[in-house]
């Protein structure tokens, strides 16, 4: 790896399931230090490069690298190299906190007197030290999940996989959560690279990758990101025998109208001044009116005309076709 600050990189990853592509010819770079986020529906691919990172799933074709290490070639310094949180909980909830860190320690061959010094610090950060000899069993989700960035910090890594690390729990928890991930990226030189469906983690991101169908459809900072969109956007909902009014307001106005779950949407410089406008040109056939600045909810919708929300059921599915193609074909 040529430039010292990319410590991943990713040149055209292209992962198969029989028919299915979940990953189509993906490549970024991670800067060290960031927190770099995937932002997609269920079944977008996120898990799927995640696990070809962490040399748990073969590419199909192209290559990765963590810390200048090939993911094929040099699987065991790429492990050696990362950190991983999965979407579902891997702690032995019949040990304690101290038993499952204990065990991870010697997994990477730490000297009892480094095991016990990080775990020390590690448990002090996630608010946990009280806790250091109750079984995991007794812990809450949020609890679980804090312990479980303690032993993937454990040894060290220069890159903290998070994959969708706040499924499950409660908005409470989830900021409490980010508060460490925050402290994390602050205070070390760990980079954190994480994938998620929640809007609103993505804005914790120091840049984004929209990812759909296996493929990038943009990659920025979120207020990069949020710039694509342009001026305000305007939510409409259709009153009953209103007609076509989707493609009624997209040829008065000369903009592109997506119809989404929530009305039709649109782009205009002005939103406050155009409501007046919209509903004196279409009176009696609009039931409601709202505008709001440009979110990542409203890029994915540009960038491919549906929503996130609404691609959740769909994902779900394509999940299960890749867990049956994986269970024939590894």
């Amino acid at each position: 790896m040529s430039d010292p600050t990319v410590v991943v990189e990713v040149e055209g990853l292209v992962r198969r399931f029989g028919d299915l592509v979940a990953v189509d010819g993906v490549s970024f770079d991670v800067r060290r230090g960031e927190i770099f986020g995937f932002l997609g529906p269920n079944g977008a691919g996120k898990s799927t490069t995640i696990k070809i990172l962490a040399t748990l799933l073969a590419p199909t074709a192209g290559r990765a690298a963590i810390a200048g290490h090939d993911v094929v070639r040099d699987a065991l310094r790429v492990r050696e190299s990362i950190g991983i949180i999965f979407q579902d909980n891997s702690l032995d909830d019949r040990l304690t906190a101290d038993q499952n860190l204990y065990i991870h320690s010697l997994l990477y061959d730490l000297p009892r007197d480094v095991y016990r010094a990080r775990a020390d610090a590690l448990l002090a950060m996630v608010d946990l030290t009280e806790r250091r000899r109750s079984l995991v069993r007794t812990f809450s989700g949020g609890m679980r999940r804090r312990l479980e960035i303690a032993r993937g910090l454990l040894h060290r890594p220069q890159v903290l996989f998070l994959d969708e690390p706040t499924v499950g729990l409660d908005p409470q928890t989830r900021n409490a959560m980010w508060q460490h991930v925050l402290r994390i990226r602050d205070e070390g030189e760990v980079t954190v690279f994480m994938t998620t469906h929640y809007l609103d983690e993505a804005e914790h991101c120091d840049r984004i990758a929209i990812i759909d169908h296996g493929r990038i459809v943009a990659l920025g900072s979120p207020e990069e990101l949020k710039r694509q969109v342009g001026g305000d956007v305007m939510v409409v909902g259709a009153a009953p025998a209103s007609g076509d009014l989707a493609r009624d307001i997209g040829e008065r106005y000369g903009v592109d109208v997506t119809r989404a779950a929530d009305g039709l949407r649109f782009q205009v410089d002005d939103g406050a001044t155009f409501i007046p406008r919209l509903t004196s040109d279409f009176q009696g056939k609009i039931s409601s009116v709202s505008v709001h600045r440009p979110t990542l909810d409203d890029v994915f919708l540009k960038l491919t005309g549906r929503a996130i929300r609404e691609e959740e059921a769909t994902g779900k599915d394509q999940m299960r076709i890749i867990a049956r193609a994986f269970g024939r074909r590894r």
